[in-house]
């Protein structure tokens, strides 16, 4: 079983791109090299590919990174299955995971995150679960998503630490957790693990 994540970045062009793009390369090479496993294309476009376990939690890291532009967003949509065709680029490669992740792509609307496994039950749970917990991650203010994308990279480092590392106080990072709901994400991306297993 294979994910592949299809993204976009919403309203690119208000933001200078060497910024967000140097920020979106960061993040993407912590879950493989380019081209086999991702790849930006368009200019805002992307795809990445990795184990299913991991495919939410790296959603999550991405949104961190590109919200912390005030005026961008991404849109992504993860596509669960397999890859008859693996290929030297992962645009060229296919299989079910490929398929579901554009397809599920093309119909998202309104919702900017959602997961396509081809088990309607599983998917159903899953997106009503993340349309909920959107309500809060698409208001994650510039402060707030680099605060959650510091304890997504060391999730080992206590908020003393962290506060060093962002160079806060540490009132100031449990304030930005609280207020991005990072607990109740975290929890929401460790029920997503559990139920992979079941698919």
């Amino acid at each position: 079983m294979l994910a592949v994540i299809t993204g976009d970045i919403i309203n690119s062009r208000q933001e200078p791109a060497e910024q967000w793009l140097a920020l979106l390369k960061e993040v993407l090479t912590q879950y493989g090299k380019t081209p086999q496993q991702w790849e930006i294309f368009r200019g805002d476009s992307f795809q990445l590919a990795l184990e299913p376990e991991k495919a939410l939690f790296a959603a999550l890291h991405i949104k961190s990174g590109l919200k912390q532009f005030r005026n961008l967003d991404v849109r992504m949509a993860i596509g669960i299955g397999d890859q008859n065709h693996k290929a030297k680029n992962i645009s060229e490669s296919n299989g079910t995971a490929f398929i579901r992740s554009g397809e599920g792509f093309e119909v998202l609307k309104k919702q900017n995150l959602g997961i396509f496994s081809g088990n309607t039950d599983f998917d159903e749970m899953l997106n009503l679960m993340m349309s909920l917990a959107l309500l809060t991650i698409d208001n994650w203010s510039p402060t707030v998503a680099t605060i959650i994308q510091a304890s997504l990279e060391h999730p080992e480092n206590s908020q003393t630490e962290l506060a060093a590392l962002l160079n806060r106080s540490q009132s100031s990072i449990s304030e930005g957790l609280k207020r991005g709901g990072y607990d109740e994400v975290l929890r929401l991306e460790e029920f997503y693990r559990q139920q992979i297993h079941r698919l």
